[in-house]
């Protein structure tokens, strides 16, 4: 894979929202990664905000100018172990949050989130701009 960060929900939000911080962060990165499943977050906001049709829009161009990873077996796979694993710990997450980690994680790349939940997640290699 030739990107190096995966974006959580929590990040591109911040992105549209032009926190300078992350802004500057996506724009040095050579390559920025989402999931599908960000991007299915991304359009569920949007259709319940007042602004459907202009956030549909930004998330349309926002995705011509990123990768995005789609789900497969081995992702599932990779879900099945994270999701027994945070059970046995007793600290479940979203699964939402369970299935991005897992993309990332099976392309070997460092998520970007504020989330601390991640932090339970046992070999993803997470960072917080």
């Amino acid at each position: 894979m030739d990107g190096d960060f995966a974006l959580d929900t929590s990040i591109v939000i911040q992105y549209f929202n032009r926190h300078s911080g992350i802004c500057s962060s996506i724009e040095q990165a050579a390559c920025i990664v989402v999931t599908n499943v960000v991007i299915g977050e991304l359009c569920f906001g949007a259709y319940k905000s007042a602004k459907v049709i202009a956030n549909l829009a930004r998330i349309e161009s926002f995705k011509s100018r990123v990768k995005i990873l789609n789900c497969d077996a081995e992702t599932a796979n990779i879900y099945g172990k994270i999701k027994s694993l945070l059970s046995e710990k007793g600290r479940p997450i979203p699964d939402n949050d369970i299935w991005i980690a897992a993309m990332a994680m099976q392309h070997d790349l460092t998520l970007v989130s504020r989330d601390a939940h991640f932090n339970e997640v046992e070999g993803l290699k997470l960072v917080v701009w």
